[in-house]
């Protein structure tokens, strides 16, 4: 048994041209130095926790049930942390991402299979961010959504733009977004005044979320947007950016700092998953406003039912900066998946446009087709396609973090291994129910 873990297989490095780019203080440093250091990978994953498909899934919740769906977010986002904490933890030990480990550990047919339900789950994650940009650009700038959905395409300049500059950058660019988008909320909770009892209540599970299928269908959607699966690909590469020391001291103290920056991170994704929920039961559910599903609708009635002329406004700022964060992550996780999967590197221009002509498509054609009603289900749709393939990025980690000739003693301890199957059996429940009520209904 290795004493320390590693790979079983030569690999190149995960996201060369950002591998070990950020410095790391010596050991004599300080704890809030080496944590600076470390700060930056989480956020960039919490980026894909608010993206605009959560909002689709909020809104519809928090309209339709109230704050009965809040314990699904809070459950989903501390799932959300144990998983991206064992997919730091893959990185930091192995010097694999999640893609590059199914590539060395499993055969060609399934290694193919896992590589296009990966791929599959970026596109439906980027039809949520082209839907979201768009209706951000029409309600703002007045741009018609099919026109909205095209421009999105040019958001490959932006990232080029910033990945030129180096990937520190690139992080306080996200952390910049990310603070504007919970301001926003912020203040939109403060005006909303929702019930503190009622989100107490809201916090704790309640069997009617499996008994109802409406809701339980909201709910798996909840699920799918909180718990992205191209995200635990992405988070074990990204914290390979850090040139931390390489043995099994440097290995423990980098799993700790990149296990604090996630769950920081993942917490202010609570709070803005949570915010959308609550903003829409207090300003619609509770004036019997329970359809309140589309983005657009939900603009339109903020200022009204929140008093303030300004609410509609800074909730679009919100969503296109949610859309643009989005962007760029899902960028990052594309080109991760597929040179792990295939070891086949493209230019980050080609792999966007590639990505996004794929989401473009389906959503001009349904925007052209049924309007904004049709983009708003579509985009509640893309979050189910993405918890239905949450387990096939779920299993292979909780696989691999658990698996000693993998990861020798940093491989999961008993405790981590208990609550890594129960999540897995909960995603893969959950997702059984909602096929077998799909199929009978």
């Amino acid at each position: 048994m290795p004493a320390s873990g590693g790979s079983t297989a030569i690999h190149a490095a995960s996201l060369p041209g950002a591998f070990r780019s950020v410095a790391v203080p010596a050991a004599a440093a300080g704890f809030w130095r080496k944590l600076g250091a470390f700060a930056g990978p989480g956020y960039l994953v919490a980026v894909g926790y608010m993206d605009p498909g959560n909002w689709a899934t909020g809104l519809a919740g928090g309209s339709a049930f109230g704050y009965s769906l809040l314990s699904v977010i809070l459950l989903s986002n501390l799932m959300a942390m144990l998983l991206q904490s064992l997919s730091a933890k893959l990185g930091i030990v192995t010097g694999m991402d999640l893609a590059q480990a199914c590539r060395a550990r499993y055969p060609l047919v399934p290694r193919i299979g896992l590589w296009l339900l990966c791929e599959l789950a970026i596109i439906a994650c980027d039809l949520a961010e082209v839907i979201g940009t768009a209706v951000a650009l029409k309600l703002l700038f007045g741009l018609p959504l099919v026109a909205g959905i095209v421009v999105t395409s040019l958001d490959v300049l932006l990232i080029l733009m910033l990945q030129r500059r180096g990937f520190r950058q690139l992080e306080a660019f996200i952390v910049a977004l990310l603070i504007v988008i919970a301001l926003c909320f912020a203040v939109e909770l403060v005006w909303a005044q929702p019930s503190l009892a009622a989100i107490g209540a809201g916090l704790l599970p309640s069997s009617q979320i499996v008994t109802n299928p409406m809701m339980l269908y909201v709910a798996i959607g909840i699920l799918g947007a909180t718990v992205m699966p191209h995200n635990l690909y992405l988070h074990s590469s990204l914290v390979q950016t850090r040139a931390f020391d390489r043995t099994d001291r440097g290995k423990r103290e980098a799993i700790r700092l990149a296990t604090i920056d996630s769950t920081v991170a993942l917490g202010l994704a609570l709070f803005v998953n949570a915010a959308i929920l609550i903003l829409a039961a207090a300003a619609f559910h509770g004036s019997g406003k329970t359809r309140v599903a589309e983005i657009s609708d939900a603009y339109a009635l903020l200022a009204p039912a929140l008093g303030m002329g300004l609410a509609s406004t800074l909730f679009a700022v919100a969503l296109l900066a949610s859309g643009q964060n989005s962007t760029i992550t899902g960028t990052l996780a594309g080109q991760i998946v597929m040179e792990g999967f295939l070891g086949l590197r493209l230019p980050h221009w080609l792999r966007r446009m590639v990505t996004r002509g794929l989401a473009i498509g389906p959503a001009a054609l349904v925007a052209g087709l049924y309007g904004e009603g049709g983009v708003a289900r579509l985009l509640v749709l893309s979050q189910v396609v993405l918890s239905l393939q949450l387990p096939f990025a779920v299993v292979p980690l909780v696989r691999f973090t658990g698996d000693r000739t993998l990861m020798g003693r940093f491989a999961n301890g008993r405790s981590i291994r208990i609550a890594a199957l129960l999540i897995t059996t909960i995603v893969i429940t959950l997702n059984g129910v909602l096929i077998a009520q799909l199929v009978i209904g």
